[in-house]
């Protein structure tokens, strides 16, 4: 049975807490849910941006979501949203 939107939001938002490194590319989400496409992921992934819930991160040339507490915990600042 296909996961809801609200059920891979769940998953996005527990593997990018759980997650040993606090940055994650988009494609870390992927196997969050293996039946929704890359392009899915990446509109849920920006929803949760919008929601406040992820923010972006830039290391210059890459573009990568984390949750806005353990970057701001692991860099001792805030990130750049």
């Amino acid at each position: 049975m296909a996961m809801t939107v609200e059920e891979v939001e769940a998953a996005i938002i527990e593997k990018a807490t759980k997650s040993p490194k606090p940055q994650l590319y988009v494609s870390d989400f992927y196997a969050c849910d293996p039946e929704r496409g890359p392009r899915d992921i990446k509109k849920i992934a920006n929803a949760l941006v919008t929601k406040g819930k992820l923010m972006f991160w830039s290391s210059g040339s890459t573009t990568m979501y984390a949750i806005p507490a353990r970057i701001k915990n692991e860099e001792g600042k805030e990130g750049v949203n």
